[in-house]
């Protein structure tokens, strides 16, 4: 879905050589393919984060999953099926907590793992290209079309009221000898109980019939479990000491909004790759957006999500807003506030963010968490995202993550479709239909290899095609020199 006639056009490092794993530490166990994105439509990425890659900036790369010493899987969270567990639950009171009464904890991670809750913009996978990407000429590739700027909040729901508990009475017996006639027959406790569960069924059946009669839409709600945008702004009062704004702004093409704040935003972004990751900050870098009829109103390609603390940027999360999910690439925050568990905090208001882009635009119903790394104990903390499902490395197809995990158990690495008669429905089946610029001109590889007599790249040609799979090889552009 390239807007404005747009085209992908990127340049292709392969990946032989191994390199330190921020996982596990291995010196040189890590490994992954990787190419420059010099422009990329949302669709194009969409189908490439759907086949294992990621992005890290303008880099994309895949993990080779049956070599690499910590297999990454690609997860994705059903948004509009999520319930926040305990965890999740104790986290939005914790933020609201300190919202309401300015109760800061003394914890200074995230609840139910360690480390990093959100990936960072150096993911623990990322192996920068070998060398500078070639510069390219792109006057014959129109420019990626923009979307209107957008402020977004996600909205409250209604609260559900907890049951009355059952009330019981003791009755003490009068003293004497032998049973009481004028007194019923002693029964059984095992009895009396079920005798209760009874009335209790009786009752509920009758109200059923009268609501039936005389619908209550208000008691029906009650009834339902409490949504995630209800323990959002739940225990909120309407003049709390401090407040939270959630501000959604254009990252490129750069909106007014996004300009007039990157000077704030990118000093948050300092203090954090300094304090966490003890890393020399880089100015992080977005891919472009786009608009469709069917899309958002907002549009799609890089935006952040600015968390405004009192009128000061306390933490940004980036996001890709794409034709079937929103991608979280990255969070960063103040280290000031690293106890407030943001990296949880933030990721459960981007699930409610997609729910509410799911309202304007149906197929939008996913959020897409990076990768789970079941190796890597600090990193399992994803799998807290149901209901969700890993990316079968080999047939590209999803499977549910309670079915993974025993599998995992076993291996890092594992083949989660239990089909095994599954293939890959966009394996590479024609090379000479790889889609190649050169010298500034678009042509399929047949006529690329007739004009290159000679040429030594189609090992090369056919791994990347294979990687990206035919769908995507006859859609973006290879750069050739």
């Amino acid at each position: 879905m390239a807007a404005g006639g747009s085209l992908s056009i990127v340049e292709y490092f392969g990946g032989d050589d191994g390199y330190r794993c921020g996982y596990c530490k291995h010196e040189n166990g890590n490994f992954s393919h990787g190419m420059w994105s010099h422009t990329m439509t949302v669709q194009d990425y969409q189908d490439l984060i759907d086949r294992g890659w990621r992005r890290s900036g303008k880099y994309v790369y895949k993990p080779i999953m049956n070599k690499t010493c910590c297999p990454q899987y690609t997860i994705r969270c059903h948004a509009l099926n999520f319930h926040p567990s305990k965890t999740h639950k104790k986290t939005l009171k914790k933020v609201n907590r300190f919202l309401s009464k300015g109760e800061m904890p003394v914890e200074k991670h995230d609840e139910g793992h360690e480390g990093e809750p959100m990936d960072s913009v150096h993911e623990e996978g990322v192996q920068p290209p070998p060398q500078d990407p070639l510069k390219i000429d792109h006057s014959e590739v129109q420019d990626i079309s923009t979307s209107p700027d957008t402020d977004t909040t996600n909205s409250a729901a209604p609260t559900s009221p907890r049951d009355d508990a059952e009330k019981t009475t003791n009755v003490t017996p009068k003293p004497g000898k032998g049973a009481d006639p004028n007194r019923p027959l002693c029964r059984k406790a095992k009895d009396l109980r079920k005798e209760r569960r009874l009335q209790k069924e009786q009752q509920k059946q009758q109200e059923a019939v009268s609501s039936s009669v005389n619908p209550a839409p208000s008691k029906s709600a009650s009834n339902q479990p409490k949504s995630l945008e209800g323990f959002i702004t739940e225990s909120l009062p309407s003049d709390p000491l401090h407040r939270l704004e959630v501000r959604l702004v254009r990252s490129n093409p750069p909106s007014p909004q996004f300009r007039a704040s990157f000077d704030a935003s990118y000093q948050v972004y300092k203090l954090y790759q300094m304090a966490i990751h003890k890393d020399p900050p880089d100015k992080p870098t977005e891919s472009q957006a786009e608009t469709a009829p069917d899309g958002p109103d907002v549009g799609y390609g890089s935006f952040h999500q600015q968390y405004w603390l009192d009128g000061t940027i306390v933490a940004v999360g980036v996001l890709d807003i794409l034709p079937s999910c929103v991608s979280s690439v990255y969070l960063y925050y103040h280290p000031d506030f690293s106890s407030l568990s943001l990296g949880t905090y933030s990721a459960l208001r981007e699930i409610a963010f997609t729910r509410q882009l799911q309202q304007q635009s149906p197929k939008l119903a996913y959020y897409y968490l990076g990768f789970y790394v079941h190796s890597c104990p600090k990193m399992r903390y994803k799998g807290q995202y149901r209901p969700s499902d890993l990316l079968c490395p080999e047939t590209y197809t999803w499977v549910p993550i309670e079915r993974c995990i025993p599998r995992l158990d076993i291996s890092a690495y594992s083949r989660l479709n239990e089909n095994a008669q599954a293939g890959d429905a966009r394996a590479l089946k024609e090379l000479s239909r790889v889609l190649v610029l050169h010298r500034r001109t678009v042509m399929p590889y047949a006529a690329y290899a007739r004009k290159r007599k000679g040429s030594n790249d189609e090992k090369e040609v056919e791994q990347y095609a294979s990687l990206v799979g035919q769908t995507c090889a006859e859609r973006i552009l290879l750069y050739r020199a």
